[in-house]
């Protein structure tokens, strides 16, 4: 496949600057190599990896390189911006005072600082809410939004008259004999009545021009010389000349506020215009001059504005404008014709009324559209999801090749893991030029690989089939039994097949649950069926997240099957972490938390997908899940985590693994969880609407998305790595090296980065997953349901609730700053998660609004739909929701759990949040479980940190894998040499099946597990008491399983009957020097057995049944003669192979009849020094 990783990436680790390097030109196809545009031509930015959230690197690059792809660290020395911050807040409490009451430590006055700072900014928020919500209207708007502080309606109150645009109250007016005030009033409440009063030029010193509108006469009886012409007439003016003493004489009042006109009222009154937004009376000057004037500029528009515009408002001000003559005209128009204003909305009014619409729009917008695309979501998107894949029978890169060439080498054209077979139909040449038989269908006891899995950089995805290889993880802390063996039965019990699932628990220290009598790690071990081959398992270390003496901790790995209440024996293997030698005493010895617990899965499929170096733990590991499932780890591609108090349903994997089936890009699936205890207790009652909500809305949502910000610990799928599009090449997702790293980080300095890490471990891998991937999904599926068990007790409820909620609001604020989201603006998922981060931090504000609003709608109901807008908003936010439950489950019974939970709206909104908010500087578990003996204990200062280095060595595959295989030869050369000298059956003579004199796993541990009286070299020696004691491989018991289809095999006409196996020492020898290229097959080994029986073990001990002859019968009830010892070759047939599939392969360890009464613990003894056989040629290691 030439060009495939032509432009490979290549890690990056060092803190030298990056080289400069150019983009390489694909010339494919015969073109022209060019240079595509791509989006980091137009913003480079969006394409660097993000800055860790947790202990971002020093930036050690120049400050003169443009060329850097990392940003700049602003920061002013060791102060950034946001402990500035934090100080500035908190300048009145300095550290003499905080000493005082008793906050001691730097790191927790630093943190209280950040906590204050947190809470004055959701203070803030909280008000600029409040404010918006019940002040914005009253402080732009103080009367209600209808101007009626400036402004009085025309015929809106009763006996009121206007003069000169003002408003009149008549209500204690005396009755004139020729004015009859409240006939006027009665005719129209509010109108003008100016022409009623005497006035004279005097009164309009605006009014000096010599045109009509200005000259003209006021009054008919008026001394003054009148210019009327004869065909029209001046209104009489009975009453004397408006002004303060002849009000009073009439004893009507002026209201200082302005008659206001609308537009239709203008359009409907005769000889009545609007200029400049002043209402002009314009009758008077009609009824003088009843006839057009000649040559007069301003009599023309003003009659060209009447008659044209008699349907409209009459509005004349862009018409007087337009010239200089008729504008000069508008000042004495004003003063003299006025009788009101347009009753147009005060500015603050309209910013009112403007942003309340706004927000009406937007929030309801944004409700509506949520509820109608959860519906979408739940009827439609999530049904395709679950469908079973399709077109598997395509050819796509082998789950064998390591991603973007990780492996690639001159001797690894394929870029194959090593402890695949790089060569499955030849023979094998060594660069030593040493020839060994190469027959990839290893399955021997002193070799790693099993079942033929090629090392063909492609394969056929029908060998894998719909199913993909899972590891369902269950992470323990101090559960019960029956929380334990619920969890554990209930994922054994799924119509998943037990070959592609694994059941991976992690027991979080030598703890003892509350209540309980035996600790939790014995509860687990005690649920499986261990297999006999890998005896008592022994500490492993491994580098665990902690800091100081924390960081180092010690595991031990049992393996076996757990067998399910409806028969299901389904592969297991239990992690017990036991601490270091220094924690026996302790109260919690191994703890570190359950980020630790999922780190050792991350970390190891993370070694394993890279070929990174391994811990012991994940090298014991690694032997154990291969001899369990038939195939070596790497061809695991999903994880199932799930919490020890929580049952799935029989279906639900199968739908998690189809969802993974039907789109690459999807990274993280959640199903639906369920409340076991709904009522148990009022606590556990109001969940259960939460939940619900939760799930079919909120996460549903935001699958359209594809951004489920919160994947719940509980019940959750993640992809380990994925296939590209073009089935070419694997993309790490869960194992990316830059995700694990960041996860377990463990070195924290700022209250933002502990509640990140310490509280909410599943949302803060959510969150980091979608700053990696910012383009791919986590969605949630619906069909996938799950049970688990709510707090019932409140003070339960509230520690959950507070690490949620901080976590919440701290991975919301990091969620916000990822630009590339789906999406755009107010369509985006970032937008989606500011407002969710806004709505988290002012819900305490919200609910006391929510309560003013109802109080105040009952005291004084809503007059107008402006004033209903809030109680819509309110209405609509809780109701759309309990609407999509009916719809959704079609259970009327949720209905009352809505109920329950509108009630406790008060503890959901506020005394949760005030408690949260409050306590974001506490980092201890909480009540959530209690721990026998446990004190609680804030853990900002490790006081006991006394750690400098790490002791846990750390080696590639290919290393331990050769100090596994001296280990054996080590061990048995020991056992022969104590036989030679103390006599047969020392040391264990039995046949490790428990049948002998010995007990049943006597030979699975070596007396000699120490390497320190090897007679080999202190080179080899130095790693023997890091490899377990045991031969996975041991021929007393059957190989692992066969777990990728034949149908694969026989297609392609690959023989898997009667293959050959590679002895220990060709597999070491293989390792040291590598291949060069094949010769030429060789004849076959000499050393095989002719004692093939049947092997006489089945998986479970209780099959075996003894017989009186001194022999058994096995799995088929086959009859087989007593064997003294564990060296017997025996077949690797199981009872779950087909009768079909042929007899077993020769083991390497196999001797004759007559050899039958030299064996020992680890295997058949042999007069040759190498223990395999006398025919047996390899080279000594």
């Amino acid at each position: 496949m030439p060009g495939k990783y032509d432009d490979a990436p290549l890690p990056f680790t060092s803190t030298a600057p990056l080289p400069t390097r150019k983009q390489t030109l694909s010339n494919s196809n015969g073109r022209t190599p060019t240079l595509k545009r791509g989006k980091t031509l137009t913003r480079p930015e969006r394409h660097v990896a993000p800055v860790p959230l947790i202990a971002p690197p020093t930036n050690h690059f120049s400050s003169s390189n443009n060329n850097s792809p990392l940003p700049e660290n602003k920061k002013f020395g060791n102060l950034d911006w946001w402990i500035l911050w934090c100080y500035a807040t908190t300048w009145w409490a300095p550290p003499v005072i905080l000493r005082w009451f008793g906050i001691k430590e730097k790191q927790s006055r630093q943190a209280w600082r950040e906590k204050i700072t947190l809470c004055w900014i959701a203070i803030l928020l909280g008000g600029i809410v409040g404010f918006v919500t019940m002040g914005l209207q009253k402080a732009l708007c103080p009367n209600g939004g209808n101007a009626g502080h400036l402004y009085e309606r025309l015929g809106e109150n009763n006996l009121t008259l206007s003069v000169s645009g003002y408003v009149f109250n008549i209500s204690t007016s005396k009755t004139q004999e020729t004015v009859d005030f409240y006939a006027l009033s009665k005719q129209m409440p509010g109108q003008d009545i100016t022409n009623l009063f005497t006035r004279s030029a005097a009164d309009y010193p605006q009014c000096t021009a010599t045109a009509k509108y200005a000259s003209m006469g006021y009054c008919s009886n008026s001394t003054t010389t009148s210019t009327t012409t004869t065909s029209g007439s001046l209104p009489s003016c009975p009453l004397t000349k408006p002004g303060d003493s002849t009000y009073s004489t009439l004893v009507i009042q002026n209201t200082s506020k302005i008659e206001g006109y609308s537009w239709e009222q203008v359009a409907a009154l005769k000889n009545y215009l609007v200029i400049d937004g002043v209402v002009l009376n314009m009758s008077p000057y009609i009824q003088a001059n009843p006839t057009a004037i000649a040559g007069d500029e301003v009599d023309t528009a003003i009659r060209q504005v009447l008659d044209n515009q008699a349907t409209s408002g009459k509005d004349a001000t862009r018409l007087f404008y337009h010239r200089k003559v008729m504008e000069d005209s508008i000042p004495c128009m004003q003063a003299r014709y006025a009788a009101g204003r347009i009753d147009k909305v005060a500015p603050g009014c309209f910013v009112a009324s403007l942003f309340l619409y706004t927000s009406l729009g937007v929030i309801l917008g944004v409700v509506l559209v949520r509820f109608a695309m959860a519906c979408i979501f739940n009827w439609f998107m999530s049904a395709k999801l679950v469908r079973p894949p399709r077109d598997l029978a395509r050819t796509a890169i082998s789950p064998a090749v390591m991603p973007e060439g990780a492996n690639l080498s001159i001797h690894n054209k394929t870029g194959t893991a090593p402890w695949s077979s790089a060569n499955p139909s030849g023979a094998r040449k060594l660069k030593n030029g040493k020839v060994i038989n190469g027959n990839g269908l290893l399955n021997s006891s002193s070799t790693t690989l099993v079942n033929n899995q090629n090392s063909e950089p492609l394969i056929s995805l029908a060998k894998i089939g719909a199913e993909l290889f899972t590891v369902c993880l269950v992470t323990c802390y101090s559960e019960g039994a029956d929380s334990v063996k619920g969890t554990i039965d209930s994922i054994a019990s799924t119509n998943y097949s037990d070959s592609r699932k694994l059941i991976w628990v992690v027991c979080d220290g030598m703890i003892t649950g509350h209540g309980e009598k035996i600790s939790t790690p014995d509860i687990c071990v005690s649920l499986m069926d261990a297999d006999p081959r890998f005896g008592n398992p022994m500490p492993m270390g491994y580098i665990a997240v902690g800091s100081g003496a924390k960081r180092e901790n010690r595991a031990m790995v049992y393996a076996g099957h757990y067998v399910s209440k409806n028969g299901h024996r389904t592969p297991t293997i239990i992690v017990v972490k036991c601490g270091m030698p220094a924690e026996a005493r302790d109260k919690k010895p191994g703890n570190r938390g359950k980020r630790d617990s999922q780190l050792i899965l991350m970390k190891f499929f993370s070694n394993v997908t890279y070929n990174d170096r391994m811990s012991p733990l994940d090298f014991d590991i690694f032997r154990k899940v291969q001899t369990l499932m038939g195939v070596t780890p790497d061809y695991f591609e999903t994880c199932l985590m799930v919490d020890a108090d929580t049952k799935i349903y029989p279906d639900s994997l199968r739908y998690l693994v189809n969802c993974m089936h039907q789109d690459n890009m999807i990274m993280g699936v959640c199903g639906e969880t369920r409340i076991a205890n709904k009522r148990q207790s009022w606590v556990t009652a109001i969940q259960v609407y939460e939940y619900f909500i939760s799930h079919h809305h909120v996460k549903a949502f935001e699958s359209v998305f594809g951004g489920v910000t919160c994947l719940p610990g509980c019940f959750s799928m993640y992809r380990i790595k994925a296939r590209k599009d073009t089935d070419n090449d694997w993309v790490p997702i869960l194992v990316k090296p830059e995700i694990v790293s960041e996860y377990s980080q463990s070195e924290v300095h700022t209250l933002h980065q502990k509640n990140l890490l310490l509280l909410g471990e599943d949302r803060f891998l959510s969150t980091i997953m979608l700053r990696t991937f910012p383009r791919r999904k986590n969605i949630f599926l619906p069909q996938a349901k799950c049970r688990t068990v709510a707090p019932d007790t409140f003070s339960v409820l509230l520690s959950q609730r507070r690490r949620w909620i901080n976590s919440t609001v701290h991975n919301l604020m990091e969620l916000v700053r990822v630009r590339n989201l789906c999406g755009t603006f107010c369509f985006s998922m970032q937008f989606v998660v500011f407002m969710d981060l806004v709505g988290t931090v002012v819900l305490p504000v919200a609910i006391c609004l929510t309560g003013a609003l109802i109080i105040n709608s009952i005291i004084d109901p809503p007059n107008s739909f402006q004033e209903a807008i809030p109680l819509m908003l309110l209405g609509a936010v809780l109701g759309l929701p309990a609407i999509l439950i009916l719809i959704t489950t079609r259970k009327v019974i949720y209905v009352a759990w809505m109920v329950c939970y509108l009630i406790a709206l008060p503890i959901w909104n506020f005394v949760l949040p005030v408690y949260s908010f409050w306590h974001f500087d506490d980092f201890s578990w909480g009540e959530t479980r209690r721990v026998e003996g446990e004190i609680r204990s804030k853990g900002h200062d490790d006081k006991t940190a006394v750690f400098d280095g790490t002791t846990v060595p750390l080696r590639r595959w290919e290393d331990w894998e050769k100090s596994r295989l001296r280990k054996l030869r080590r061990d048995e050369k020991k056992r022969r040499e104590m036989e030679k000298q103390f006599g047969a059956g020392f040391h264990g003579d039995n046949d490790g099946l428990g049948l002998g004199p010995t007990p049943r796993a006597a030979w699975t541990r070596s007396d000699y597990e120490s390497d320190s009286g090897s007679v080999f070299g202190s080179e080899e020696d130095v790693w023997g008491a890091e490899i377990g004691g045991y031969n996975e491989h041991n021929p007393a018991f059957p190989p692992p399983p066969i777990a990728l289809s034949t149908q694969y095999h026989h297609h392609h006409n690959y023989d898997d009957s009667g293959g050959e196996t590679l002895g220990m020492d060709e597999m070491a020898a293989i390792l040291d020097s590598g291949f060069d290229d094949p010769p030429p097959p060789l004849p076959q080994s000499s050393f095989k057995t002719n004692n093939n029986i049947p092997s006489p073990l089945h998986r479970h001990q209780h099959d075996f049944q003894s017989n009186g002859g001194g022999g058994y019968f096995d799995g088929y009830g086959m009859k087989t003669p007593n064997m003294p010892t564990s060296a017997n070759s025996v077949s690797s047939s199981i009872e779950s192979r087909p009768q079909s599939s042929g007899h077993a392969k020769k083991r390497s360890g196999g001797v004759n009849n007559q050899q039958a009464k030299k064996y020992g613990p680890l295997g058949p003894l042999a007069d040759d020094d190498t223990g395999w056989g006398g025919d047996f040629k390899g080279r000594k290691l």
